[in-house]
Formats: structure tokens, C-alpha cells, sequence
């Protein structure tokens, strides 16, 4: 059973409402599943909603953020816990370790490079845990068209699409985690 999640998503403000929303009611969900969420520790976009939305429901959170996101001010300053690292690569090392299973919601560059990094290291069976995607309002269907044209040309196998779990709403994600 899956006890806790690392979630990766996006810092951006600037995004539209509904990914925000969706990031609150995810972190909201999780809380009330007594799922504990790990994530990148940022207090924006929808790593700010996120957080809010496990604290609000008093679910378990934990931020793992690099000293320099830090120095920035980049971070939640509400955690009951906060883990600082050196690096990025420590960063998404320690998050994977800690989970369960990997979580991607919308994103930018950043956390497209988090989600293709723990799929590739599912496949590598450097990490043997579920990956899931939230496509929200079909925000993954490019990169997901993407894979299929890997698969359709060979560069990877029929069965890598079963490295990953498509959920198009918040409450198809829970449902998946809970029955994973």
C-alpha cells in the first residue's frame, strides 16, 4: 500500500487557477488518505497550493529543497518538516528514497526532467515504485504523444507504457493510489 508520495509540480504563480486547484484538492486528498506527501518544498504555484491544501486537511508534508532555493527565499516557511540539501541531484535522489510511489502533476521544464527521471529509473529498476501522471485538462498529452511515437519507432518497447499510470483528474490519482 502506498503511504506516501513524492510529487513534483510546478513553482509558477502564473499558471491558470484550475492547476492550482487541482494541486490544493491533490494535497487536501492526500491528507485524508493519510498519505504523506514529499515535494520539492517550495511555497508557489502549485508547490505553494499543494503544500496548503495537506496542511489545511492536517495531512503529513515534507519539503526537501537545496540550501540555494533556500538563500532565495524560495521556500515554505509553514513545514513541519524541511529537509535541506546540497544539490539538486541530492534533491531528487532523497525524494524518491523517502516515497512510495512518484507523482508528476502540471509542470515546467523542471518537473517534465523529474517525471522522464523517474520513469527512466523505473525502467533501470533503480526505482521499483509506481510512477503516476496527472493529465489535467489533457496537460500531458504532448509528452505522452511523445512516448507513443518512441514506442511506434523503436527507440522504446510496447511494454514501457506499463512504467507509468495516466489519471485525468484529481480523484482518478487517489483512486490509483489507493488501489496500487
Amino acid at each position: 500500500m502506498i503511504q506516501s508520495v513524492c510529487v513534483y509540480c510546478a513553482s509558477s504563480a502564473r499558471v491558470p487557477q484550475h492547476y492550482l486547484n487541482a494541486a490544493r484538492d491533490f494535497g487536501r486528498m492526500l491528507a485524508e488518505n493519510n498519505i504523506h506527501c514529499i515535494y520539492g518544498g517550495g511555497h508557489q504555484g502549485l508547490m505553494g497550493y499543494l503544500a496548503e491544501g495537506v496542511l489545511s486537511a492536517g495531512g503529513h508534508i515534507t519539503g526537501v529543497i537545496p540550501r540555494f532555493m533556500v538563500d532565495l527565499n524560495w521556500h515554505h516557511c509553514a513545514l513541519p518538516e524541511m529537509v535541506e540539501v546540497a544539490t539538486m541531484h541530492e534533491r531528487k535522489e532523497l525524494m524518491l528514497q523517502r516515497a512510495d510511489a512518484a507523482v508528476a502533476l502540471p509542470g515546467g521544464i523542471g518537473t517534465f526532467e523529474e517525471l522522464v527521471e523517474a520513469i527512466t529509473w523505473r525502467k533501470l529498476g533503480l526505482f521499483p515504485k509506481r510512477v503516476f501522471i496527472l493529465n489535467a485538462n489533457g496537460f500531458y498529452n504532448p509528452l505522452l504523444q511523445m512516448f507513443e511515437t518512441a514506442v511506434k519507432e523503436e527507440f522504446m518497447e510496447q511494454e514501457d507504457r506499463n512504467l507509468w499510470t495516466i489519471a485525468d483528474n484529481v480523484e482518478m490519482l487517489i483512486k490509483s493510489l489507493k488501489n496500487a
